[in-house]
């Protein structure tokens, strides 16, 4: 694991309990304090000065048995987004080596490729993508916010949507306004990591005139399960050395490491700050490993439930229900 506790190893989250306000939480040894009165976004835009007053609430935490009898166990709170909710939402598609060979193997046709073995059409894909590393940029679309709920909640399969498959992906969330920032400075920027899940409803992608409608496919209610919190980034070592695992009704679907991606935390923000202004609380989902419902033509239905977890990032339980439509 990458994420290895400290004297102030922590996590930040937003939690609630019996139908009170949500509130900003440290989350340290599996219990939750509250930190204050503004929210994890508030705390974002001033995130430089925010950290190291975590820091000492931690260190304090765990001195202090008077401070620790303030905390709360995490299992009795309700769970929400550990920002809620982010500015903006980005996500980086077809971003997993692996995954994307096997998409262009599994569309790989024999009419235009005759004589052709596996082998050959493998060898191919692979080399596409290393010269995409090499020369090429990264894919982004925009999710909207609206889309995001908590790590325990469940997910709404719409009516009428027949495909939605689950996307485990590595959350980064921007903690500095970030514009035209190079590589080598870029995780400078990251307040920290969380888990996400871009659920997709795949048979609404593709559209007659225009080929992709991310809106319909990226963006219906429920469809971004975010937390379960956010572990500040200066407590993982190396985000392209996670391990991304989803099980879909305890049968492990997705388990890869983030080290197959194919543009790093690092080149998606100086892509994405050399295009738009990045600010604090902006979410970054850096794409999908192989193992999606496509890939074994298994789609979500409701009664199924998805546990996604990440390296020292923490777990989500989301089951699956059906969609009642209001006045039904």
């Amino acid at each position: 694991m990458s994420a290895k506790p400290d004297l102030a190893d922590f996590a930040l989250g937003t939690f609630s309990v019996a139908g009170a306000p949500p509130f900003a939480g440290l989350v340290i040894d599996g219990r939750v304090i509250a930190v204050g009165t503004e929210s994890v976004l508030q705390m974002l835009q001033h995130w430089d000065d925010s950290l190291p007053i975590l820091r000492k609430l931690a260190v304090a935490f765990r001195a202090s048995a008077d401070i620790r009898a303030q905390s709360a166990p995490l299992e009795m709170l309700r769970v929400h987004p550990p920002v809620d909710l982010p500015r903006n939402v980005y996500c980086a598609g077809m971003n997993y080596r692996k995954h994307v060979i096997d998409l262009i193997m599994s569309q790989s046709g024999t009419s235009d490729e005759p004589g052709l073995s596996g082998a050959d059409r493998r060898a191919a894909a692979e080399k596409t993508m290393d010269m995409r590393a090499a020369s090429g940029e990264p894919f982004v679309f925009i999710k909207s916010t609206s889309a995001i709920v908590g790590a325990n909640d469940p997910v709404t399969l719409p009516d009428g949507v027949t495909r939605p498959d689950w996307e485990l992906e590595l959350g980064v969330v921007i903690g500095r306004p970030a514009r035209h920032v190079a590589r080598k400075d870029a995780l400078n920027y990251v307040a920290g990591y969380a888990v996400a899940n871009d659920v997709t409803a795949r048979d609404r992608i593709n559209h007659k005139e225009m080929r992709f409608d991310w809106l319909k496919g990226k963006s219906q209610p429920s469809f971004l399960p975010f937390g379960p919190y956010l572990v500040p980034a200066a407590f993982v070592r190396d985000p392209q050395d996670l391990r991304l695992t989803l099980t879909l009704n305890g049968k492990i679907m997705q388990d890869e490491s983030s080290a197959d991606m194919i543009y790093g935390v690092a080149r998606l923000i100086e892509y994405l700050s050399a295009h738009v202004q990045l600010l604090p609380g902006d979410l970054i989902c850096t794409g999908s490993p192989a193992g999606n419902g496509a890939h074994y033509n298994r789609f979500l239905q409701p009664g199924d439930v998805m546990e996604a977890s990440i390296d020292g990032l923490g777990t989500q339980h989301n089951p699956c229900v059906a969609e009642i439509k209001s006045g039904v």
